[in-house]
């Protein structure tokens, strides 16, 4: 019997070899802020535990690595990633002094190359179930209870990147809501001021080159420098426009922040609305001036709706972009999870920049799936009302 190797299972198990054997586990500091010690995954984790998650991690790559069946890959994937998950808070705790109150276990690099790995394959096995949009939805909400039961079971405790948390929760929370806001908020006015202009830049064709150009110019700033640029003005709109500042508009914190964002938000919102306004088929539009509609039924009747799926994907765009771009906006004093990354980066704090990473892309990552999801919905329905 032949055996037939898979080509995305022969990377995934190269990857997991290397995270295995040529990578640390776990890093032992003695306090937050001093050099780590590597440990692999024997050196981890007790004695019985660290050779049964070796062997689930080489019988996860080994499945992966040979054509097996979608089912086998399934658990495979779901298995090794619930190790991984479970264990790495094993390790928090063994390798944790008794009474020892400073010393930090960090998962290290190997830890994460394997999380990669698997979630990898996990990602290959539901894309070739084919899975419908809500299902693919309902993957996200067990995966979300899952991570959710995990953390309130205390076994990631010992972690220094909960023990980060502990010594930061309520202002975690804070930060956590002014990046939200900062994300929905510019989307929202990008949405409101973009679809206008789309749809103006659709229309007066004369219009179209001269805005797009403008938004393309804009989306070339460099994100740090857009903030900077910001400064200036906003602080002199500030000081001379009367109850500026009591709305919160000054030259540094949330403002220039938002106004940035707004800005990069544009350009993807109004030109989606150009293209998929472009691209409703005119035997669409002929039919509706046939049946007598004037412009702005045709608009919000037939245009609008057919097109929605195209602008819905630069919202999509927008949103995971924002997500990410907030980030930077804790170096003008915007707030958000920012501020931790920046703040562990000034101290050499690794689990604290994770604190504010780790959030950041779990919300982009969900953002992008369920945006994807109704996508797909929305392209069905009209797929369906039109056939």
């Amino acid at each position: 019997m032949t055996l037939r190797f898979d080509k995305l299972g022969v990377v995934i198990a190269v990857i997991v070899a290397y995270a295995t054997f040529a990578a640390s586990f776990a890093t032992f500091r003695a306090n937050r802020i001093v050099p780590g010690q590597a440990r692999s995954i024997l050196e981890a984790l007790p004695p019985t535990t660290g050779p049964l998650l070796l062997g689930i991690v080489i019988v996860a790559a080994l499945i992966a690595l040979l054509r097996t069946p979608l089912m086998l890959r399934l658990a495979a994937s779901v298995a090794a990633l619930a190790a991984l998950a479970l264990l790495i808070g094993v390790a928090g705790t063994f390798l944790t002094p008794a009474g020892n109150t400073f010393a930090r276990i960090s998962p290290a690099s190997g830890f994460w190359i394997l999380i990669f790995a698997f979630t990898l394959l996990l990602a290959d096995v539901l894309t070739r179930f084919n899975l419908s949009p809500w299902a693919r939805i309902g993957v996200l909400v067990v995966a979300t209870v899952a991570i959710g039961l995990l953390l309130i079971s205390g076994s990631w405790n010992d972690l220094s990147i909960l023990k980060e948390y502990a010594n930061r929760a309520d202002s975690f929370w804070a930060e956590g809501s002014k990046h939200v806001t900062l994300a929905l908020g510019s989307l929202a006015a990008a949405v409101i001021i973009g679809l206008p202009l789309g749809i103006l830049c659709h229309r007066v064709e004369k219009l179209r080159a001269g805005v797009l150009n403008v938004l393309n110019i804009i989306q070339t700033i460099p994100s740090i420098a857009l903030f900077g640029l910001l400064i200036a003005p906003l602080g002199w709109v500030a000081t001379h426009v009367p109850g500026a500042a009591a709305l919160g508009i000054r030259g540094i914190g949330t403002a220039p922040a938002f106004v940035a964002l707004f800005l990069y938000s544009l350009l993807p919102v109004v030109a989606n609305t150009v293209v998929g306004l472009a691209g409703v088929p005119r035997a669409a539009n002929d039919a509706a001036r046939g049946m007598g509609m004037t412009d702005r039924q045709r608009l919000f009747g037939v245009e609008f709706p057919l097109a929605f799926p195209v602008i819905l994907t630069g919202i999509r765009i927008v949103l995971v972009q924002n997500i990410g771009l907030a980030t930077i906006a804790a170096l003008i004093g915007g707030g958000g999870f920012g501020v931790f990354v920046f703040q562990g980066v000034g101290q050499t704090a690794m689990d604290l920049v994770l604190l504010g990473a780790v959030p950041t892309v779990a919300l982009a990552f969900a953002a992008a799936i369920i945006l994807d999801a109704v996508i797909e919905m929305s392209a069905t329905k009209r797929r369906v009302e039109t056939a």
